[in-house]
Parts: C-alpha cells; sequence; structure tokens
C-alpha cells in the first residue's frame, strides 16, 4: 500500500554529545500524548529503543501498525519510517545510538565482523515485551539509568553496556526476523537509498555526485535521483550539505580551528560555499553560531533539523 498524497514524511537529526556513545531522552519532558495532531512517520539518523514505562496505542512501523501498551518497547534501525499515536497519556524514555560505532570499538580489526554483526543488529523494526526479552530490556534500563544519574565514571559504564546490548540485539533480530530484502522493509523506496544515506554519513568530507551514490544502491541516476528527492524532499547534493553542516556543527564544538580548516574538513570547496550551506539550514553563519553556542551554552540538540514532507506542495 503506498502513501495518502497528503501523507508526510519527517527526518530528525540527532547529534551524539561531546564524546558519548549514546543520547537518552529522559523524565517529564516525554510523558504526553503521542501523534493525536501529526501523525506523520518520521526516521532517525541513529538507532532508536523506545522504552514504554505506561500508556497504550499504536506503533506504525512502515505500512504496520502494531498495539503498544505498559512495559513494551521498540527498537528501530535508523532510516526506517515509523510513528506513535497514543490512545492518552505516556511515558516513554528513548535512547539512540550509533550500531557502528560501537561494533568498530568491539572488533576494530575485523571489518567483516563489524558488518555482519552491524547488518543482524539492524535487521528490521520490532516491538518487544519486556518480561519476553528481560536481557535486552533489562540493558536498555541500565543504560538509561546511567545516563540520568551520571554518577562518576557513568561514561565508560554505558560505553561497555552499549556492546553487551548490541549483542543481544543480534540474538532477538536473529530470532524474530527471517531474511529481509529491502522491498520487504517497510518503505520500500526509502530503504532502496538507504545505502547512500550511510555512504554519505561515512565519506561526506569527500568530493562526492550523485552518480558515485546511485551507484551504492545499485541505481542508475536518474532513477536514483527521482526516488532520492521523492523520499527526502531534498536533493542528494542537499543532503549531502546537511550531513557535512552536521559534521562542521561538530568540529565547532570540540576546536577553535580556522573556518578555512573546518571547511577543508568537512567536504567543502571554499569558506564561502560553506558559510552559505549553513546559513541555509541553521539560519546563522558558522561563526555566530559558534559565537552563540559560547555564549549562551547552546547544544547541538538545539539545532537538530527536520525537514517536512507535504505531498500536495512539493513541485515536480
Amino acid at each position: 500500500m503506498g502513501r495518502r498524497k497528503n501523507e508526510r514524511l519527517e527526518f530528525r537529526f540527532y547529534e551524539l554529545p561531546g564524546d558519548s556513545r549514546a543520547l537518552a531522552l529522559l523524565g517529564d519532558a516525554w510523558v504526553g500524548t503521542y501523534g493525536q495532531h501529526d501523525e506523520c512517520l518520521h526516521f532517525h539518523n541513529l538507532f532508536e529503543i523506545g522504552y514504554c514505562h505506561f500508556g497504550r496505542g499504536r506503533l506504525i512501523l512502515g505500512e504496520e501498525s502494531l498495539p503498544y501498551e505498559d512495559a513494551m518497547f521498540s527498537v528501530i534501525p535508523a532510516n526506517y519510517p515509523h510513528s506513535t499515536v497514543s490512545e492518552g497519556v505516556d511515558s516513554w524514555e528513548f535512547l539512540f545510538f550509533d550500531p557502528r560505532e560501537v561494533v568498530r570499538e568491539m572488533v576494530p580489526d575485523n571489518p567483516k565482523r563489524q558488518e555482519e554483526l552491524f547488518f543482524t543488529a539492524t535487521k528490521g523494526p520490532h516491538l518487544l515485551r519486556i518480561d519476553e526479552h528481560p536481557e535486552l530490556a533489562s540493558t536498555v534500563w541500565h543504560i538509561l539509568e546511567e545516563a540520568r544519574g551520571k554518577r562518576r565514571y557513568y561514561q565508560d559504564v554505558i560505553r561497555s553496556l552499549l556492546k553487551v546490548c548490541l549483542m543481544e540485539l543480534v540474538r532477538v533480530q536473529e530470532g524474530l526476523t527471517a531474511a529481509v530484502s529491502w522491498e520487504d522493509r517497510g518503505d520500500a523506496a526509502l530503504f532502496q537509498i538507504a545505502p547512500a544515506l550511510d555512504y554519505i554519513e561515512e565519506h561526506c568530507q569527500q568530493s562526492l555526485r550523485a552518480g558515485d551514490l546511485a551507484r551504492q544502491c545499485g541505481l542508475s541516476e536518474p532513477h536514483f535521483r527521482r526516488i532520492f528527492e521523492d523520499s527526502m524532499n531534498m536533493t542528494p547534493m542537499d543532503y549531502l550539505n546537511l550531513t557535512r553542516i552536521r559534521r562542521a556543527c561538530k568540529l565547532l564544538s570540540q576546536k577553535s580551528s580556522p573556518m578555512d580548516l573546518v571547511a577543508a574538513e568537512c567536504g567543502f570547496a571554499s569558506v564561502s560555499a560553506f558559510t552559505r550551506n549553513f546559513k541555509k539550514f541553521l539560519g546563522t553563519t558558522p561563526y555566530q553560531w559558534k559565537l552563540q553556542r559560547e555564549n549562551r551554552g547552546l547544544s547541538l540538540q538545539d539545532y537538530n533539523i527536520s525537514v517536512r514532507k507535504g505531498w500536495d506542495s512539493v513541485e515536480r
């Protein structure tokens, strides 16, 4: 079943704070009703685990709608369209992390094993009961509690727990998910371009063309462009530049490099191209952004970018 004409797809970028391996969204800020006024699907650049403390409703995974209730949790790979529609007040907490970084730490000298673990752990989305998967649930809960308490060495504990979490995800995925093709996973068009999204994430500092990205997906360039723009509501090059800007924000927050060096490290041919794209996506210049962040304590999360797609208004 395809999307209705007036449906929207929203994608959200999350940065892992500092040297952290995980981002936890905790507390009362995540108690409320979900999806009552805006039921558009969205997806993330990071793997998401959602932990439902109380509430009930439906979790939309691609074109599948699953009922949830208290004591359930969701595991959703990056780039997978989903949404939550609650019946009343819910309490969720969320954990975001990058499985690629985790497997690189686990087996740093074995790229083949890295790919095997990454593929298996992210093979599909699931809505799980805590009592049926207690090992994975307790590991996630432990990570959330470490992030909440911020006791001494908590970042080191979280880094270790993420490795346990990933291996528990591998076990769960092997038990629940049969062989999966891109066409079987939710939004087929989005998953056709997923290799390009991953490639951009890994190689955004390099000089890339749309044809290079199309080859990663096994598609002709014209077909790739059509699918990409239909799914993302932006061109492949705009998405590439957006990813470079996210990288630039991280660099600007970590060190005091000249703008020309930051621009070069992020793949921009000139400072003017860097500044133009920075202002396009964040509404300010790199220099102003850095000053605001230093003077007002702004975090990268203040600049999470959501791009909404309105099928009725998109120019073809």
